[in-house]
């Protein structure tokens, strides 16, 4: 009778200890280059790869094989288990900012060259 008592003690103190798992903090683990739209909303076609990068920063991920696509990536893990990301791409031809791609909006002037 006392071994069972003390098995149900047991029992019921392990399932208790269990609920208490979700009080345990989890950071957020925030991986790449943050980007804003109004960051993205600077670049204009034609900028030179030193102007690209001084208004985005450095790219996370370089190609040694096409140095004229660079990739921005952002991921946030967040610790309540939710997943956020984010990248850009920027293509370069000749130095030169030719276009961007991913999940942020071009601006409307875009295409419109800082010269002008």
């Amino acid at each position: 009778m006392k071994a069972v008592i003390q098995t149900l003690a047991l029992v019921a103190g392990l399932v208790g200890l269990s609920a208490c798992s979700s009080w345990v903090y989890r950071i957020d683990i925030p991986q790449g280059n943050f980007l804003e739209q109004k960051d993205i909303d600077k670049l204009r076609v034609a900028m030179t790869k030193e102007q690209v990068k001084f208004v985005l920063g450095t790219p996370v991920a370089s190609n040694a094989f096409d140095n004229d696509t660079w990739h921005y990536f952002y991921a946030l893990k967040s610790g309540n288990g939710n997943h956020f990301e984010k990248q850009l791409i920027v293509e370069f031809k000749d130095n030169k900012l030719q276009d961007i791609k991913g999940d942020f909006d071009k601006s409307a002037d875009f295409n419109t060259p800082l010269d002008i």
